[in-house]
């Protein structure tokens, strides 16, 4: 795959990040940058997730009781903060799902238009 510019790569939507994360972390806890390398990674490097919205957003979802965290060594032998689903973010995962693929719907029919019938 042909790396991508800073101009190829796609904003995330407001909110989607959160979302991003919870999927993320229902693969296993991770520490912040592995969260962000991820998400990178599994999008083919389309979405690159900057430290400066990362980490409140972790701040955040903590603060909401939907990721809990512990100090771990990381794989560089370094002392990192690992971040974990709690019960209550797996269910906000699935709500966020399913409020994705309304989003999504509701796009495509904007975005591609049944044709008209005729009555």
């Amino acid at each position: 795959m042909a790396k991508r510019t800073d101009a190829q790569r796609l904003e995330l939507l407001q909110g989607t990040l959160d979302m991003l994360i919870l999927r993320t972390l229902q693969w296993g806890p991770q520490h912040g940058h592995g969260i962000g390398q991820a998400i990178r990674a599994q999008s083919d490097d389309l979405l690159r997730v900057e430290t400066g919205s990362l980490y409140p957003a972790l701040h955040r979802l903590v603060k909401r009781g939907w990721l809990k965290w512990e100090w771990d060594v990381s794989e560089a032998n370094q002392r990192a903060k690992y971040y974990r689903l709690t019960a209550a973010g797996k269910a906000q995962l699935s709500r966020e799902r399913d409020r994705w693929s309304q989003l999504v719907d509701a796009i495509g029919r904007i975005m591609n238009p049944a044709p008209a019938t005729k009555e």
